[in-house]
This record gives C-alpha cells, structure tokens and sequence, in this order.
C-alpha cells in the first residue's frame, strides 16, 4: 500500500515562489502533489533574460561546449554558428532515448519544478521563453512521459530532452489521468490512445510550423501512422524553410486533434498567432479555460537552447526528493512506534535519559530520545527527586538493543535525513548547467552535473533505514516473548498452540531483506566508462534515488508490523497506559485477538504511519 505523502497547504495559500534560490522540500512536494501553483519572480525571469544575452554575446566571440560544439566525446568538433539552433534540434531529438516504464506524474511534475527553479537561478543562458512553459506545465496539471531508465548521475539527459521535444510540441502533453503510455521502439508516441486526445486527420494531412527569426519551432511534418502514432514525413525536415498551411501546427502537444500554427518569436514578449509565447492555449474550442484542458505554447528553440535545459540532475532530484520527504515521515512515525513498544515491555528510560546523551552531543539520538520522551511522558532525567537511577530490584537491569540502542541507531537515520534533505535543497537552488554562467558574466566549464554528494547521500541514508529497520524487527520479536511483557506469547489468546502475531516475524523479515537488497550494494559504488572514455565515471544517483523509495517502501511494512504487535500487547496489558498514540492506533487497528489473517492489520498501520508522524 502506498503512504499518503501529500503535504496541505496553508489556509488561502495556493502559490509557492519560484526564484532560484528559495524552494524549499515541503514546497517542492506541494508542487508535485498539485496542492500549489508555481509562482515565477519577476525578477528572477529577468536574471534569465539578462543571462540570455550574456550567452548570446560570449557565444559570439568564442567556442560554446554543446552550442558551437559536439557534445561527449565529439566536444572538439565545432558546430558551423549558422547550424547551432538546427544542431540543438538534434541534440534533443538523439538523446531522448529513455527506455523503461513511464515515470509517474508526481514524480516528473517534481523534475518540471526543480528544472524551472534551477533555470530562474540565472547560470544556463537558456531563453526565458522554457522557465515560463515549465511553470505553465506545472499550473495547468499536464507533464511530459518521461521513461525511467537513462541517467546515470552526469546529467538527466534523456529525461530533460524528452521533456525538450515536448515543450516544442513534438511529443505529446499527458495528464495525471491519462494512461502512462511510453513512447514506441521507433521513438513516437502512440497518443491515440491517451486519455483526451482529440481526433486526428488522415495520413499527410498534419504538417508542422516552420522557423523564424533564428529559432526552430515544432516544425516536423507529422503523419498518424497505425494505432494513432505520430510519425514524421521522410524528406520534410525542421529547416526545410517551408510554410505550413493555414491551420496546422504541432500535433505532439495536444494529441492528434488541435492543429495551430507557430512561428518562432525571438522576443519573450512577442506574440505567436495572438498568443503571447509561453501562454497557454486551449486544447480546442469549446474545451473551457486551463482546468479545462489548455496547455503550453509550444517554445521556440534557439541556439544554446538544448544543452542548457539538459545539464541537470533534475529527475533524480525529484526522486530524492519525494523518497526522502517519505522516509522523513516514516522515521517520524517511528518515534511513536518504538515508545509503544518500550511500554508494552515496560522498557528502562535510562537509556532515554538527556544526562546519557548530553555525554555524546549528536543531534539525531538526543532528537530520537527526546521524542521517546515526549510520548511516553518521561522526565529527561530519571534520576530526578533523589533516585539514584540504580533500577528496582524486581526490573530488568538493561534492555535488548531494540530498546536500548534505539536512539543511537535511529538517531543516525534522522542525522542522515537530513543530510540528504540538505543536499536537495542546495542542488534545487542551484545552477547545475556545464557551461555555467556567473553572475559576473564569466563562463565556465565545469563538473558541477556530476552528483556524488546527492548519490552518496542516498546511499547513507539505505543503509542507516536499513539499521533502524532491523531494530524494529528485533522489537517485534521482543514483543511476542513473555519473559519480556509478562503476556501469552505470540500474544495468541485462543486455544492451545494458537500462533497469535507468530506470522509478523515471517512477514517483517521478508520486508527487512527486501531493504537490505536495496541497501547492501550502494548505487554509488557503480562504474560506467562512456562516450569514448572521455566520461570515465558516473554518480548514479538516480539509481541510488530508486534504491530509497524501495528502501522506504520495505522499511514502513517492517514498522506496520512492530505496530500492529505494539499495539495488541498494550491491549492485553491489565492496565493499558493513558497515550495518545496509543488512543489513536487502537481505534484504527482491528480488535480481534482470535487467529485470523492479518494481512488487514498491516495495511490499515501502513496507512496509519503518516497520522502518527504528526503525533
């Protein structure tokens, strides 16, 4: 079952700003989630103007990597100044080679804001006219497919160029209630069988818009071929200088059925068949306003273009974004857990107590013991009111580690989440672009794509998960001891030989070694030696980023489980205590202490982890 993630928005707060250099994780995943609308700086956009022109004037003067030149291992081929805006045409159209399954629309409206906000930062040279089509993306709930497979933590270079051809038009817009359909083997998209797309007209009848002034529009002659597939006339290419009839346009952008003209508009402010460029157009007449289906104006390209939008870590920062802000929740909820289970065992607070992590001043267990603390109602310091902290003589001297290492173990997961956090919201605020400009107009080529610390963040923060994971299987299996709670074992209530919660150990350790897949072969570690050895090594972060949602996901079954026991054990109690977590749980989690599947309990305390998080 998935954890509800969505984080809600303040009382009259529908907008969240987009300048370069404010974003912050909570209002990424608004972002993501649809619950807000990216609001572009004005001032930002002007950053971006004014480093367009920086751009333009230094590109004429010298060698630009990926504009005057080849890109990879043809870096020393130089591009002829009349062919850089054809050559970023190709550049998009060759790199979007992403294979696997489509992304889901959370996951590629997160890349649409973190490239937006990334570009608002003023280092690419890109024109204004693509930070506008993002954000109009984003405020009218459409996104590009994007596959999952293709970036290896130099750059997200097929996700970001089949995004490229779809804000020129070439490629479809989908919604997040069209089915997520990739592209073809031959590279076209069969939008014929998307949610919303219009009808089309027959073979030949479906011309592209030409170029002007300096800039290549959507300009591809498309035919429909089987199935409703977009494909591209042999012999009628983007520079073939040719007008379009009256009428026709870019099919990629709103399926089949909405045929416009556009021409390429080198002003932001110009306008295009009365449309000023980066405004959104219907789908059709008699479709409504933007909830009722407009999209972006399709974006002229321009030399430079290409390559700026391309060198980003954008999808694998959206993947870490939104499988950190998840992992975030369930390390919460498992403050709540973990105090259930230390009262279910009538557990030590010595090993909670401020004195002891005073000693050892590290953030995350001092917050970990604090929060058991809190929960459960514990003074910081037991000694307190002239005890001597020695225990009383009829309890246990010290607990198992799954109690009394609990803060220090989780307490690195939560240093490590944050760490990861940090990184993500420095690299969402930055400019990643190689070549970068700098605010005082300098270009510089760089490696700045290459994304060990998100990488190595991710992968810090699996193997911590898969620690604090282990001690909630181990608190588990304390739970179904009765030398421990003074309870029937398994916390069976029936018959004789009743297996009770017997099963929760089976099922939390297959979850548990599902984890430890995720986390015992660091996706950093990888190699790849490519383009001609020019690139000999890669950063993988998207790997390690994928790595951490299935990390999550095992993690909060492990955790649901230890729940669901927590929570029958202080049932069984002869005096369950007075908490509020525990109120909370119980009126959630089925009451049946009979032998009965329960596959239900898990799933209802999977959901259940998220409210607790906000304990």
């Amino acid at each position: 079952m998935d954890v509800p993630t969505r984080v809600p928005p303040q009382r009259g707060d529908t907008r969240v700003p987009l300048d370069g250099g404010g974003l912050t994780l909570p209002a990424l995943i608004r972002l993501a989630d649809g619950t807000a609308v990216p609001a572009v700086d004005p001032g930002a956009l002007d950053r971006v103007r004014r480093a367009r022109e920086t751009a333009d004037r230094l590109a004429a003067t010298g060698r630009w990597y990926g504009r005057g030149t080849g890109v990879g291992a043809h870096r020393s081929v130089a591009v002829d100044p009349a062919e850089e805006t054809a050559h970023g045409l190709r550049l998009l159209r060759s790199h979007a080679g992403g294979a696997g399954p489509a992304l889901p629309a959370r996951t590629v409206r997160a890349m649409l804001a973190i490239r937006a906000n990334q570009l608002l930062a003023g280092g690419s040279g890109i024109h204004p006219s693509f930070v506008t089509a993002l954000t109009d993306a984003l405020r009218l709930g459409v996104h590009p497919a994007v596959n999952e497979y293709g970036g290896v933590g130099t750059g997200d270079l097929t996700a970001l160029a089949q995004t490229g051809l779809t804000l020129l038009g070439e490629r479809p817009w989908l919604t997040p209630d069209d089915p997520a359909t990739p592209p073809r083997a031959d590279g076209t998209v069969p939008v014929g069988e998307r949610a919303g797309a219009g009808p089309g007209p027959g073979a030949g009848e479906a011309p592209g818009a030409g170029s002007a002034s300096g800039g290549v529009g959507t300009a591809e002659r498309a035919t429909v071929g089987p199935g409703g597939v977009l494909e591209e006339a042999p012999g009628r290419g983007v520079l073939s200088g040719e007008r379009p009839p009256s009428g026709a346009g870019p099919l990629g952008v709103v399926g089949v059925g909405a045929e416009q003209t556009v021409q390429a508009a080198a002003d932001l402010t110009a306008t295009v068949d009365g449309v000023h460029v980066g405004e959104a157009r219907s789908r059709g007449v008699g479709e409504g306003g933007p909830a009722a289906g407009a999209l972006p104006a399709p974006v002229t390209l321009r030399a430079g273009d290409a390559l700026a939008l391309l060198s980003s870590n954008a999808l694998a920062l959206a993947q870490a974004a939104l499988a950190g802000h998840e992992t975030e929740l369930l390390l919460r909820a498992t403050h709540v857990v973990a105090a259930l289970s230390l009262a279910a065992v009538s557990g030590s607070p010595e090993a909670y107590a401020a004195p002891v992590h005073a000693l050892r001043p590290y953030p995350g267990p001092a917050r970990a013991a604090a929060e058991v603390r809190r929960l459960l109602g514990l003074p910081d310091d037991p000694a307190t009111g002239g005890d001597t902290g020695l225990p009383a003589a009829g309890r246990r001297i010290q607990d198992p580690y799954g109690f009394r290492a609990f803060p220090q173990v989780h307490g690195a997961a939560l240093d490590a989440s944050a760490a990861l956090r940090r990184i993500v919201e420095t690299e969402i605020n930055c400019p990643s672009e190689n070549p970068v400009l700098t605010p005082d107009g300098h270009l510089y080529h760089h490696g700045g794509f290459f994304a060990a610390p998100l990488a190595l963040a991710l992968d810090g923060l699996n193997l911590a998960l898969l620690k604090t994971a282990q001690l909630s299987a181990a608190r588990l299996s304390a739970l179904s001891r009765p030398d421990l709670t003074g309870l029937p074992g398994f916390l069976a209530t029936g018959p004789a030989g009743s297996s009770g919660t017997m099963i929760l150990e089976y099922t939390a350790n297959s979850a548990l070694a599902e984890l430890r897949s995720s986390a015992a072969a660091p996706a950093s570690a990888g190699h790849a030696v490519l383009s001609h050895g020019l690139e000999e090594a890669a950063g993988f972060a998207g790997q390690a980023a994928r790595q951490t949602e299935r990390a999550r996901a095992a993690y909060a079954t492990v955790l649901a489980c230890e729940l669901v026991c927590a929570v029958r054990a202080l049932r069984l109690h002869p005096e369950p205590p007075a908490l509020p977590a525990l109120a909370l749980a119980a009126a959630v989690l089925p009451t049946g202490l009979e032998d009965r599947p329960l596959t239900g309990d898990i799933e209802t305390a999977t959901a259940l982890l998220p409210r607790l998080a906000e304990l």
